[in-house]
């Protein structure tokens, strides 16, 4: 057996290397293993329920990311081009538009919400 001192990422460990005839590798089992760190995870408001038996059409997330301000309300009046969810994605903001005059007839997320590509953001009737 040797014995050798392991620095990663900047922890010390002793390792013993038991030394195997016929030409296999040597294997190297660790002595101490550091305990991982606890990272806190920050809590994410969750997305509101859907009204249910809403009819229209849905405004749908052009990319994943979180939401960082809703415009609109349930039964709120938009207009086509109308900014009404402001989405963050790679540390930018994109305004979400009515793509529609109409009434959000549902609004599936809030402030905080985090959503995928395609996710149904609300839903214009």
């Amino acid at each position: 057996m040797r014995k050798f001192i392991v620095n990663v990422n900047g922890s010390s460990y002793e390792v013993e290397v038991e030394e195997i005839s016929g030409g296999a590798a040597p294997a190297a089992a660790p002595i101490q293993t550091p305990a991982a760190p606890s990272v806190p995870v920050a809590p994410v408001a969750p997305a509101p329920a859907a009204v249910s038996n809403a009819n229209g059409s849905p405004v749908a997330a052009p990319m994943p990311g979180t939401i960082v301000d809703v415009k609109i309300s349930v039964g709120a009046k938009v207009k086509k081009g109308q900014v009404i969810i402001v989405l963050e994605a790679m540390k930018m903001e994109n305004e979400i538009l009515a793509d529609r005059d109409g009434t959000i007839a549902a609004l599936n997320v809030s402030k905080g919400s985090s959503v995928k590509s395609g996710d149904t953001l609300c839903l214009i009737g």
